[in-house]
């Protein structure tokens, strides 16, 4: 049956492939343009035709890239622009199935080329690396170059189109003749998500991912993690990175430094969140780029002036810094000391807003006793606010619960406890995993036990709530 399917897709008259080769002045779409490009059709068979032309990218070509291609401006000075050959490549790529190796980059380029002369194209794409590492597995390397030695292609004018075009035309028929499975036909049928995927990962690790909350892990070519994320549907999130047009160079960086995709089950959001804190402290990825959300720029703090009085400030907070409580801003900051002052009756005088005015009147001062009594009640309401609470949280099946563990205004550690663990509070901590906690994870927790209180449990305090 499979050898069946190969032989329709090689005799079929519609059947056609266009193999494309491009060189291009960089490795981002929206900042470099195309020098060459090398089509040849492909019935399925052998190669039927072929065109190439230089072209002149109508900006200099940077020296690396002459070292490289050996393509330089004087080469490309009287080649056509690619607008003059847009209609011809157009005609050649029409209705045939796109095939490259590294498939999505010739594709970005000459989409986007296309598409800025006015004429939008869309093709199916075969990519001769993941088709390699398929049908030929095991080898050392899967670049050109070295692929075509180890299966005795004699790969000439390397760095150039038409070259490696011809090259990857010589691999396409191997890779067609091992093909007794029909998996190009397969591939040529669906547009299956492993078409979407960065050609150094694996379908096999695309294919674990399930649809529940979790965090995701991408590694590099020697395993060190490179980017952390969490989902609640991991199997659409991780999808989500190979899809979008966005073509700067630096995911196309990223996305080629991915070889393989890990995953972490989560019974909850929440948890997801947490873990991929925590997860990030850890590893520190090169590719995570928002890592200073974990981090409070403000903070309230408390301290008694020689005269005796009380006062709170809000200030600045370094790293490291204790508080009283953390802000991600001024303006939040401010807000809750004014508030809380009003609430709790504290001069304002006795309050410093950060960079904001202060107003100042010719009133006595407050009796000093009741003034920091009033201090104190607004310390012990806001000690109380963080003081030690567990979250109960959906498990990763019916049999666990998740529990989040908060201990003096950090978060102690999170875990999944079974069914047999029982409901001795202390037992349960002490399974837990502990965290390095942060400003960003307290405040995650905070806010949650505010939306559900019927998921807190108070373990220090009378109220003892089961986790039924």
């Amino acid at each position: 049956m499979g050898l069946a399917t190969k032989k329709n897709i090689s005799n079929s008259t519609e059947t056609k492939y266009a193999i494309v080769d491009i060189e291009t002045t960089g490795g981002s779409v929206s900042g470099s343009r195309i020098t060459e490009v090398a089509i040849l059709l492909h019935d399925g068979n052998k190669v039927v035709s072929r065109w190439s032309s230089l072209i002149n990218p109508e900006m200099e070509i940077p020296l690396h890239i002459t070292a490289l291609t050996g393509i330089d401006d004087e080469m490309v000075a009287k080649a056509p622009i690619f607008a003059e050959v847009a209609e011809k490549i157009y005609s050649l790529l029409k209705d045939k199935i796109f095939v490259a190796h590294n498939v999505n980059f010739d594709y970005s380029f000459l989409r986007a080329q296309l598409a800025a002369c006015g004429q939008p194209w869309d093709a199916t794409k075969l990519c001769t690396v993941r088709l390699s590492r398929k049908l030929l597995p095991g080898l050392n390397s899967y670049s050109l170059g070295k692929l075509c030695s180890q299966v005795g292609i004699n790969l000439k004018d390397r760095h150039r189109a038409m070259g490696d075009a011809l090259a990857t035309a010589e691999l396409f028929s191997i890779l067609i003749e091992k093909d007794t499975e029909g998996l190009i036909a397969g591939m040529v049928r669906k547009v299956s998500p492993e078409q979407r995927l960065p050609s150094n990962v694996p379908t096999t690790d695309f294919a674990a991912l399930p649809e529940c909350p979790g965090v995701y892990y991408f590694h590099d070519q020697k395993g060190k993690v490179i980017y952390v994320g969490k989902a609640i549907n991991l199997k659409k999130r991780v999808a989500s990175h190979f899809t979008g047009n966005n073509t700067t160079l630096r995911r196309q960086n990223f996305l080629n430094d991915i070889y393989h995709i890990s995953f972490e089950r989560c019974g909850s959001e929440l948890m997801a969140l947490l873990l991929e804190c925590t997860e990030i402290q850890k590893h520190w990825p090169i590719h995570n780029r928002a890592l200073k959300r974990f981090e409070a720029k403000f903070g309230l703090y408390h301290y008694v002036a020689v005269s005796g009085y009380s006062y709170l400030a809000v200030g600045k907070l370094p790293k490291q810094q204790h508080c009283l409580k953390a802000f991600d801003n001024e303006a939040e900051a401010v807000s809750f000391l004014a508030d809380k002052s009003r609430y709790f009756e504290i001069d304002n005088r006795f309050c410093r807003y950060g960079n904001a005015s202060v107003f100042y009147t010719d009133l006595p001062l407050p009796n000093i006793e009741q003034h920091n009594l009033n201090v104190e009640k607004f310390l012990s309401e806001l000690d109380e606010s963080v003081q030690q609470f567990a979250l109960m949280l959906d498990g990763r099946d019916q049999n666990e619960k998740g529990i989040v563990w908060v201990e003096n205004g950090k978060v102690y550690g999170m875990g999944y406890l079974d069914e047999s663990m029982g409901q001795d509070m202390e037992q349960i901590k002490e399974s837990l995993t502990r965290c390095k906690s942060n400003y960003y994870m307290l405040k995650l927790v905070i806010g949650f036990a505010d939306r559900y209180p019927h998921r807190v449990l108070y373990p220090a305090i009378n109220d003892h709530r089961q986790l039924a």
